[in-house]
């Protein structure tokens, strides 16, 4: 949109600016109405055409608003029909403000209803409120009984009236003691709910750079410059840990969200180095890190600087282990094959697919990648979505996806090749994997992982290889998430559709 935006606004033709970047008016038109991919050169070429920057052109932040938007026309209170995708596009190109102004009233209605429903399931649920008020009933009941024999017996004595009165003095204090209680508990409780998580500010902002960051990936590199070992190498984590000390800053103090340390015999090696890869980063790139984190306009909370903070700690020990130029033609070569990936980078899988959703960078991109993790009870728990896959934000996705269905055969990748109702068709592997477990008696911690493209570059994965993909019989129908999906035959579906067939 911002294409055809730019170049409507210059007086040039389609035909004009498709011989100026050497491609067909055709294509040119596709790429105009969302129906192709650009990227690489040719974002390159159209941006010097246009006389515009690439962030201009990128649209990440125009794609996620039509989402939004989308999202909000997909709700139970305004499922009326008359909403569609392209109108949400055309607002958008047009009246982009309009369109910010109208998802950020949705947000703080939500935030409006969060807070109610919170403030609710307290005055509800609450222990302490339910004590408190209990108590405070109690006090109420005894002062009142005392007050009502005092007020009609004439006749007590001096000795009883006296004891009536301590016990007067006595439950009032009890009773403003509660009634304190509760105001302090209320002033100190967090009770603001809010529409936009720090989870969802930190995937914002992983959207809005394209799971790319350059500074990182820079300053990686120079740090794996003074290493004095290869990534790869048996002595890594005694390299890493002596760098560490050369540098002299301490990392991060140890804390629940971040895991144990490093160190012990129980880690398997691959955890090990990375929690060492990401402790030598996380000191010798804080400056770094810190500098990007403060210069987005994303970030707006505090509990969202933490997890941004934890998430460039990973994705700069990632590009630790795993450079960019290396890892990108290693993957090329070996077409993106994960167990391959994994002995070549002695990684395990959910850090070869993070690395490999991170490929990114303008001019040597790898296949685009869309990320998903999800734990059993189909809970999303990180997301990468694709300009022409979004993956849903709440909740889980439509159960037939590979995610879900590799919890089946654990420790094998299972392939997918998926038809949305669009006739749009991704190709989608997903493998399960168990986290460290902490002991015998300790549940096992199984996630799904799962990476998926365009099934146009099919022929570029290997575990695209047999699949005909001339052939629609070969595509399994899927859906987006079952409330926003028109497939009503579908022996899947868990709630009815809400945005018409």
């Amino acid at each position: 949109m911002r294409i055809r935006e730019r170049r409507r606004s210059t007086g040039r033709t389609q035909a004009e600016l498709a011989t100026a970047v050497g491609i067909s008016a055709s294509y040119l038109n596709l790429i105009e109405h969302n129906k192709r991919q650009v990227g690489g050169a040719l974002l390159h070429r159209l941006a010097d055409a246009l006389s515009v920057g690439i962030d201009y052109l990128d649209g990440a932040a125009e794609r996620r608003l039509i989402q939004d938007l989308e999202e909000i026309a997909a709700g139970p209170d305004h499922a009326d029909g008359e909403t569609d995708a392209d109108s949400a596009a055309d607002l958008v190109a047009r009246h982009r403000p309009w369109a910010g102004l109208i998802v950020n009233m949705h947000r703080a209605n939500l935030d409006q209803t969060a807070a109610l429903h919170a403030l609710s399931d307290r005055l509800r649920q609450d222990p302490f409120l339910s004590d408190a008020v209990h108590g405070m009933l109690s006090n109420i009941a005894a002062i009142r009984s005392t007050s009502e024999i005092l007020a009609s017996v004439d006749d007590i004595p001096e000795d009883q009236q006296a004891r009536f009165h301590r016990n007067l003095a006595e439950e009032s204090a009890k009773l403003s003691d509660v009634a304190q209680a509760m105001a302090g508990y209320f002033d100190r409780a967090p009770s603001r709910q809010g529409s936009v998580t720090p989870a969802e500010e930190v995937d914002d902002f992983i959207l809005e750079n394209q799971n790319y960051f350059t500074p990182l990936e820079q300053a990686a590199d120079r740090l794996g410059a003074r290493l004095g070992c290869d990534a790869v190498a048996p002595e890594f984590e005694t390299a890493a840990d002596t760098l560490l000390q050369q540098i002299g800053r301490t990392p991060p103090p140890f804390s629940p969200a971040s895991g144990p340390p490093a160190s012990g015999p129980a880690l398997p090696a691959a955890t090990r180095r990375f929690r060492a890869a990401r402790a030598l980063v996380a000191a010798a790139l804080a400056d770094v890190i810190e500098d990007i984190l403060l210069h987005s306009p994303l970030m707006t909370s505090d509990a969202a600087l933490v997890r941004g903070r934890r998430s460039l700690q990973s994705y700069a020990a990632a590009a630790l282990l795993m450079p960019y130029d290396r890892f990108r033609e290693v993957a090329i070569a070996c077409r993106y094959d994960i167990d391959k990936l994994q002995d070549r980078f002695s990684a395990s899988a959910e850090q070869i697919c993070h690395r490999l959703a991170s490929l990114r960078k303008p001019g040597a991109e790898g296949v685009p990648f869309a990320f998903m993790r999800s734990d059993p009870a189909g809970f999303i728990t990180k997301r990468l979505p694709l300009r022409d896959l979004p993956l849903p934000r709440y909740g889980g996705a439509c159960p037939l996806w590979a995610i879900y269905r590799a919890f089946q055969t654990p420790d094998r990748v299972f392939r997918q090749l998926a038809e949305f109702p669009d006739r749009s068709r991704f190709l989608f592997f997903a493998k399960t994997v168990a986290k460290q477990s902490s002991g015998f008696d300790a549940p096992r911690h199984l996630v799904s992982i799962m990476l998926g493209c365009d099934a146009l570059y099919a022929r570029d994965v290997v575990y695209g290889d047999g699949l005909d993909l001339t052939a629609r019989s070969v595509s399994e129908p899927v859906g987006s998430a079952c409330r926003v999906c028109t497939r009503e035959e579908c022996r899947h579906r868990q709630e009815h559709p809400i945005t018409g067939a």
